[in-house]
């Protein structure tokens, strides 16, 4: 398998492994106009397997999207072939519009225009729960 290297662009590393697709859905990677390489069940020695993304340009990413799929993800920014900067993703204390109340009866199921925002109940166990209704999320 040979995957190019990046001059300009984005690694997004350390996924958790079988969660790369989800990441490539969630940012809407398949719009770009760019190279985008998914590397799913990679090797690795801290992780035993893991997914990694290659992005041959420099985009804007939404860190609580990625700290919501899997908190444990690195983003190597890359320049002129070299890592400039490392970025580590945590767990997001609130997330908007990420995912939907479920609860028929909540608020956001009648007023189409409210956001939908969930906020972070346990952190151990990664439980969000709606701020309109309290209904628990569903990963």
């Amino acid at each position: 398998m040979n995957i190019d290297s990046i001059k300009d662009g984005i690694v997004i590393d350390h996924i958790q492994a079988k969660k790369g697709l989800d990441i490539y859905e969630a940012l809407k990677l398949g719009d770009l106009d760019c190279s985008v390489a998914i590397i799913t069940n990679a090797k690795s020695k801290k992780m035993g397997r893991k997914d990694i993304i290659k992005i041959d340009k420099k985009i804007n990413l939404d860190l609580t999207i990625l700290g919501y799929i899997d908190p444990n993800i690195t983003i190597n920014i890359i320049k002129d072939n070299e890592r400039i900067d490392k970025y580590h993703v945590e767990l997001p204390k609130e997330i908007v519009n990420i995912i939907k109340c479920k609860n028929p009866r909540c608020i956001t199921s009648v007023e189409q225009e409210l956001k939908h925002i969930f906020v972070l109940t346990d952190k151990e166990k990664r439980t969000y729960r709606c701020k309109y209704c309290e209904t628990l999320s569903e990963e």
